[in-house]
């Protein structure tokens, strides 16, 4: 009887075929494997979890403003050092390398748009810029902004995205917040909108001023919101937070914010609110 041997395996060992980097994302609350063009068409959320991914201040800008419509201002604006403060490092050399991380001056851009043909003024934190931490410059660039709404008489609107003031600045930082919470009385009393709305995260000094005082105040699915973190206060009570501590999720049944908005739904819901007041 001939046995017919074969010469090689049927199936051979391989190792693992090649994968670019960076097509694929895992995502951190499910853990699925997203590729990152389906992540970018869905805006940055998961499709399968909805967990919604940070994203930079001109991400959000070119999903919400029209194209073509968006106008920066008041760029030269940066951060000075009359402290001469230093931790791990001297403070210029941590905004120098925050400015060659982002190629942004500071954490938060500032501009004039359209929102589905409606003018707007804009102003979005920069997470990725020092933690969105708010100093001098934030302080200052919100109140121009704020100006810039009370003189085109139209909507101001914020993204709020920060850890909160700067330590490196200490009470100059601390003083943005009165300075930015009077300019925005001064824009309600001119009879014009601000439209707040909280990202992941949104605590300190930020959510303690300017994110916490608009006249309709949104917050993504999932967004961090709070003063001290949930790690600071658990320390402090020496307790076990319940499970969603300072989600959007538990902040809104509190009061403090009055819509939790999914970020692909984002945009038509500024032009509702916007119409709305106009009314």
């Amino acid at each position: 009887m001939a046995w017919f041997v074969r010469e090689k395996q049927n199936i051979e060992d391989t190792s693992p075929a090649y994968m670019p980097d960076g097509l694929w994302t895992k995502c951190p609350k499910c853990s699925e494997m997203i590729y990152k063009q389906q992540l970018e068409e869905y805006y940055y959320t998961c499709f399968k979890c909805k967990h919604h991914f940070r994203i930079s201040g001109l991400d959000y800008i070119s999903y919400i403003i029209d194209e073509g419509t968006f106008k920066e201002s008041h760029t030269k604006l940066k951060s000075a050092d009359p402290l001469n403060f230093s931790d791990t490092k001297a403070y210029p050399k941590r905004l120098d390398d925050a400015n060659t991380k982002t190629n942004l001056n500071d954490a938060i851009t500032t501009g004039f748009g359209k929102i589905h043909g409606s003018d707007v003024i804009i102003a979005v934190m920069n997470f990725n810029f020092i933690g969105g931490s708010m100093g001098s410059v934030v302080g200052e660039k919100i109140f121009r902004a704020a100006k810039d709404a009370i003189h085109e008489k139209c909507p101001l609107i914020i993204i709020s995205a920060s850890g909160g003031a700067r330590m490196q600045e200490a009470a100059l930082s601390l003083m943005q917040m009165p300075k930015t919470a009077a300019i925005l009385a001064e824009l309600g009393n001119a009879g014009l909108p601000f439209i707040s709305l909280l990202t992941d995260p949104t605590t300190g000094g930020t959510s303690a001023s300017y994110a916490m005082l608009g006249d309709v105040i949104l917050a993504e699915p999932g967004a961090l919101i709070g003063f001290a973190g949930p790690r600071v206060i658990e320390q402090t009570i020496r307790k076990k937070l319940p499970p969603g501590f300072q989600r959007a999720e538990t902040v809104i049944e509190t009061g403090f914010i009055d819509m939790i908005v999914p970020r692909p739904e984002l945009k038509d819901t500024l032009r509702k609110i916007i119409d709305w007041i106009k009314k």
